[in-house]
């Protein structure tokens, strides 16, 4: 044969095993629900939220449920720095005061979710906006008096989350939930809760195994700042412990911790900017930025002898 044709029949069979490989994955996940955390700075990039968008859509045009919450710091710093508020933060919350409050809620309610879902509609998703307040989705607790209105949840109500999941308009388009992270005090206070927080609380609610947080960061990095593919939940505890995650992402890993310790199994933190990172985590072999579940495989594997 020759050296043509060998490259030919190799480039084929790279091809075939790709699509085939995409293939299996798209039967695998159709029909199931994701959760999808956005924020930071990925949320002032017009440009960039246009793709994430098209992506999801890609993802949900397979038959894979979407449920996204988002955050919207950068946003949120610029208004209370527009009107003289000043904020500090602790273990990675922002300290809410009843003025920061309005600010906060108007927003991530206002500005930034409305950004989202008109960017998912453009694509021509059936995005339906609301927050934790909504329909009582998130029912909150006062965290902790240092960090004064940063809620705690204390139970997810799914009944408006299902509702648009299932909503089908004319064309046969399913609607899909875009979740700002404000909540609801048992005596109607709003308070501000930790996007990630959310996203935890509300993939396990809906009994979602897979969460996929797109971040400003390629993933979780080790005291070395090289990139971890794949952690266990009593490794991702030991580099807290050590301080080796810190700042944002200590938050971050709390919240991944609580969402593999209930009922969901994989939980991937990536950077958003990667072109088709969430296309590319769903329907390819290979992973990106870093994978958390309660065990790894490659542990299992060690004990059981395979993957």
């Amino acid at each position: 044969m020759s050296e043509s044709k060998k490259t030919l029949a190799n480039s084929t069979k790279t091809v075939s095993h790709d699509v085939l490989a995409a293939l299996g994955y798209v039967k695998q996940f159709a029909g199931s629900t994701v959760v999808v955390k956005l924020g930071g700075s990925i949320l002032q990039d017009d440009g960039l939220l246009a793709q994430i968008c098209e992506d999801i859509a890609t993802v949900r045009a397979v038959g894979v449920r979407v449920v996204l919450v988002h955050g919207g710091g950068p946003a949120i710093n610029e208004e209370l720095t527009r009107r003289g508020i000043t904020w500090e933060f602790v273990e990675g919350l922002r300290v809410t005061t009843p003025e920061m409050m309005s600010v906060i809620e108007m927003t991530l309610c206002g500005l930034v979710n409305r950004r989202i879902v008109r960017a998912l509609n453009h694509t021509g998703l059936r995005a339906v906006g609301f927050s934790g307040m909504d329909a009582g989705t998130l029912i909150c607790r006062q965290a902790d008096k240092r960090l004064q209105l940063v809620g705690e949840v204390e139970r997810v109500n799914t009944q408006l989350i299902d509702e648009v999941l299932l909503m089908e308009d004319e064309l046969g388009f399913r609607g899909m939930p875009v979740i700002a992270p404000i909540g609801a005090g048992r005596d109607g206070q709003s308070y501000n809760i930790n996007a990630d927080w959310a996203a935890s609380q509300i993939a396990s609610a809906l009994g979602v195994t897979k969460m996929l947080f797109l971040t400003d960061q390629d993933g979780i990095l080790d005291s070395q700042m090289k990139l971890i593919p794949e952690l266990d939940a009593g490794e991702l505890l030991q580099l807290i412990e050590d301080g080796v995650v810190k700042g944002g992402m200590l938050a971050k890993a709390r919240t991944i911790l609580h969402a593999i310790k209930n009922k969901v199994t994989d939980v991937h933190i990536m950077n958003a900017r990667r072109p088709h990172a969430i296309v590319e985590e769903l329907f390819t072999d290979h992973g990106v930025g870093t994978v958390c579940r309660l065990r790894s495989r490659g542990r299992a594997a060690d004990i059981t002898g395979k993957a």
